[in-house]
């Protein structure tokens, strides 16, 4: 293992900051109903995220946006992982590949939910803050991606049994949260309380409210029984009467 002293190493994190900002202002749904000659912020529910996609345009645009959204907040953890994985923080136990991975979280779903390329107004970051996780608790236990994979299928069952697509989703980024929480706890339980160890756990409560307070509009909603409804089911059917009317 090597040491990473900070202070003197301070703007590869502004870089990375930067990039995965941009990156997050990629916005896969605003992409895909523009090539099918729409404007997803106008239509439906007006958020470009993969429920709304998967209400106008049907399940598998939904599905696709999803991936995309997912890949870019997986991806950059990833590659912040392998490029520090040797390295811990100078005068600490703290891993810099841990920071590292949530650092890059952060600032892609800002870029979702705060894109510079839509005024400032873009998706909620469910997909990205997933695939993050997902990602994150997989890069040191492979195995990890099937518990990963089981949660999401969790979350669509959650949601086919009940409609409400927000809490669903809402609820799976905070049971992916709790289980780094409690890796990252038994892994550092033993060293000194220090800023680097007390910024890693930081970075995971702040995107769980980044993607809370992204919802709180669903969450009043829920909160009234005025929240839009997301039946996979009909959204299935909706799909099948398409190609028939293409046939």
């Amino acid at each position: 293992m090597k040491t990473f002293d900070l202070s003197q190493n301070w703007w590869q994190f502004v870089i990375v900051a930067i990039v995965c900002y941009l990156i997050g202002c990629v916005n896969f749904a605003l992409i895909i109903s523009r090539l099918k000659k729409n404007d997803i912020t106008k239509i439906g529910s007006g958020n470009p995220g993969t429920m709304n996609m998967s209400r106008e345009f049907g399940l598998k645009i939904g599905l696709i946006t999803f991936f995309g959204d997912a890949l870019k907040g997986g991806i950059p953890a990833l590659i912040g992982y392998f490029l520090y994985r040797e390295f811990y923080f100078d005068g600490t136990g703290v891993l810099v590949s841990d920071f590292i991975r949530y650092f890059c979280g952060i600032f892609v779903v800002l870029g979702h939910i705060f894109p510079v390329t839509m005024k400032f107004k873009g998706g909620k970051g469910i997909a990205s803050t997933l695939g993050l996780f997902w990602v994150s608790l997989a890069c040191e236990n492979a195995w990890l991606l099937l518990i990963g994979f089981a949660l999401l299928l969790c979350i669509v069952l959650f949601i086919y049994l009940t409609e409400w697509g927000s809490l669903g989703s809402l609820s799976g980024v905070t049971v992916f949260s709790i289980m780094q929480l409690v890796i990252f706890f038994q892994r550092y339980n033993a060293f000194p309380v220090n800023a680097y160890t007390v910024a890693v756990f930081a970075f995971i409560l702040v995107l769980d409210i980044l993607t809370w307070g992204a919802h709180h509009k669903n969450l009043a909603r829920l909160l009234s029984g005025e929240e839009h409804r997301t039946s996979i089911k009909k959204l299935a059917q909706k799909k099948k009467k398409r190609e028939e009317e293409k046939s």
